[in-house]
């Protein structure tokens, strides 16, 4: 019999004899926290030089404070909440090194997202964001 298949048999063997422990943590736990809805958006430049973040509200209509709402939601309804699949914007950027990094963390429609991404320069984040991170 090979080892592994082994010691497969003997965990099965000793898994009833190991008491089972319920977790130490309390129902109300952080990750049970009610979860406010929208998504708080940040861009930061190279080494956090400056930063500047804003909310954006998808549900139950587009609103302020993010200056361009409702193109905004429609851009991530049409990527289905995933801001990675975020369509591209037709623009002409420099090859600058000057990198931005932008998050996004709440909900958008209910569901929970947490993301974040560097990229080479600010036009190259428009291009790759389109009006989510245009504030």
């Amino acid at each position: 019999m090979r080892p592994s298949v082994l010691a497969a048999a003997a965990l099965l063997v000793l898994a009833p004899a190991v008491p089972v422990i319920a977790p130490a943590v309390p129902a109300y736990a952080a990750d049970s926290a009610p979860v406010r809805p929208g998504l708080f958006l940040t861009v930061s430049g190279s080494e956090n030089t400056w930063i500047r973040g804003v909310k954006l509200h998808c549900t139950p209509k587009p609103a302020r404070p993010h200056p361009k709402a409702e193109a905004a939601c429609a851009a991530l309804d049409a990527a289905r909440g995933d801001l990675g699949a975020l369509a591209d914007q037709p623009l002409r950027c420099t090859k600058l090194y000057d990198p931005v990094t932008v998050s996004a963390s709440g909900t958008h429609r209910g569901r929970p997202i947490g993301w974040h991404k560097t990229y080479s320069n600010l036009c190259v984040m428009k291009a790759d964001t389109g009006p989510v991170f245009d504030f």
